[in-house]
């Protein structure tokens, strides 16, 4: 065992000690410099001790993006708990099954959904963000957990007395530090266990290649449940940097308002971000932003989204990255001076991590050959929460089997050619969805588009591309799969183009795939699936 000193709440700690007065963490509705953002940790963290949470204990937080959200994780991590951070969208299914895989007894939660949190009697504790809502009521939703009230800037409301947490106790670098939760194979909630040391080892690479330092000030509009979210506050932290939470982007003329008022020097998207501002933001206004730099992940971005970006938020540099949960967030990084000589590539691992392309028996092949993509590094998790079975199929003599596939060139840069549990097989080809999605993509009439497989008629599988159309157009199936032609080998090209109004998406603007095909297969199912 050995004290915490190198956890997010120890990089709060002797920033406040060093610079307390300096901006940390805010956001439209409040404000922490390091010294209150420390005083808030230390004092939340005092009410859940006394409230009977202890090293290894897991509590749940289903907050708001916001400084309440913040101020619970790092009180959470600064007693040596475990912060299970969740959607406040989960459902009531899933909410169970996650409270009985983490046996938490403790949630902090906002006000405005104490309904979906009634009757979860597993609860002892609730600590609630209540705003303007009635505590009384709120207590009676909640019943029978006791409640304690925080303020929407993570202050606790001065109903009961408790001491601050005065020393961070000593943990084991491999004790979870947080589970984040995603989809398992079977749709069950899976929970990915990261460190305090895979958090620290990956907060450090970042921050290296990113260059941050206290200067940095990051507008974060992605949820703190979501690592690349989390990953965005730690290195700002790390760094004694600041961050600006702002959950406002279904207007995003209101979030690029703020960008330049609070003089941002970064910014972080996935690639629904970058497609909104293109459709909405005009681009001077874009080019007048204070960045030094832009991070892209969540999935691949098509090319001429990744060069409408670099060109109208020049001279701020794009950094197109790959990564994972499972991997604490970051895999790999393209630096932006190879943006053109590399382009479409992820790039290289992160310092700390290797990549390696190897045969499904773990082979490792030569440049240029498709095959697994796997990595290894100290941000790499030690398995998912209660799941053996799934973590041996992900982890194997330390490396992490990504489930990507992809080719490594000469230079050692990384092309991912896509899921593998994704790649169709056409005609005894195997297929990339993401190469028809990118040529499709360019086409003047599509606005979006995503490919999945679908059965074909001899019992093999198809590709269908389900593509929403720029407003004013009527393009027809045969006028895209011509466009394919030109570009595509003839297997390449769709066996199907459907027009739907928008695509499934999940939380954080991933196209949700599985909910497409079902779609699919039932338009095709229909009497004139063109109509």
């Amino acid at each position: 065992m050995s004290p915490i000193g190198d956890t997010a709440p120890a990089w709060v700690r002797a920033h406040a000690c060093a610079t307390p007065d300096a901006p940390a963490v805010d956001s439209p509705w409040g404000r922490l410099t390091y010294g209150q953002l420390e005083a808030r940790m230390l004092a939340l963290a005092g009410h859940l001790r006394d409230a009977g949470v202890g090293p290894g204990a897991s509590v749940l937080i289903a907050l708001p993006l916001g400084c309440a959200a913040a101020v619970a994780g790092l009180a959470v991590q600064a007693l040596g708990a475990c912060a299970v951070e969740l959607d406040r969208e989960t459902g009531a299914e899933s909410l169970d099954s996650i409270l009985a895989q983490t046996g938490a007894r403790h949630a902090v939660l906002f006000g405005q959904d104490a309904r979906r949190w009634t009757g979860r009697s597993a609860l002892t504790h609730c600590f609630v963000v209540h705003g303007s809502r009635p505590p009384e009521r709120l207590r009676a939703l909640l019943a029978p957990a006791a409640c304690t009230w925080l303020q929407e800037d993570g202050a606790v409301d001065p109903e009961v007395a408790s001491e601050p947490l005065t020393a961070l106790p000593a943990l084991a670098p491999d004790a979870p530090a947080s589970i984040v939760y995603t989809s398992g194979s079977t749709g069950a909630p899976r929970g990915v266990i990261q460190t305090s040391a895979n958090i620290a080892a990956n907060t450090r690479s970042i921050v290296e290649y990113l260059g941050l330092t206290a200067r940095d000030r990051a507008m974060l509009i992605l949820p703190l449940h979501y690592c690349y979210g989390k990953s965005v506050l730690q290195t700002h932290l790390l760094a004694g940097g600041s961050v600006f939470l702002d959950p406002r982007f279904m207007y995003p003329q209101v979030v690029l308002e703020a960008m330049a008022t609070e003089s941002c020097t970064g910014f972080a998207g996935v690639p629904l971000t970058f497609e909104l501002l293109r459709r909405q933001a005009a681009p001077e206004s874009l080019a007048k932003l204070p960045l030094r730099y832009l991070t892209q992940a969540g999935g691949g971005m098509s090319p001429d989204t990744v060069r409408w970006t670099r060109e109208v938020f020049h001279p701020a540099e794009l950094f197109v990255m790959y990564g994972q949960t499972e991997a604490t967030a970051r895999l790999s990084y393209l630096p932006p001076a190879r943006a053109t000589d590399k382009a479409g590539s992820i790039g290289q691992g992160i310092p700390g991590v290797t990549l390696a392309v190897v045969a499904d028996d773990g082979t490792p092949l030569p440049d240029g050959e498709v095959g697994q993509l796997v990595a290894r590094g100290a941000n790499v998790t030690p398995g998912y929460l209660g799941a053996p079975e799934e973590t041996a199929a992900i982890l194997h003599d330390g490396w992490l089997w990504t489930g990507d596939l992809a080719w490594r060139d000469a230079d050692g840069f990384f092309f991912l050619v896509g899921r593998a549990k994704e790649i169709l097989k056409v005609g005894g080809h195997r297929v990339s969805p993401a190469e028809m999605e990118h040529v499709l993509a360019r086409h003047p009439a599509v606005l979006e588009v995503a490919v999945v497989g679908v059965p074909d008629d001899l019992g093999a599988e198809a590709a269908c591309a389900a593509v929403v159309r720029k407003p004013g157009t009527t393009p027809h199936e045969d006028d895209l799969r011509r466009f394919c032609r030109e570009a595509l080998p003839a297997y390449k090209v769709p066996r199907h183009v459907l027009f739907i109004e928008a695509l499934p998406r999940g939380p954080t603007g991933k196209v949700l795939k599985a909910d497409l095909r079902t779609r699919m297969l039932s338009i095709l199912s229909s009497p004139d699936p063109r109509s």
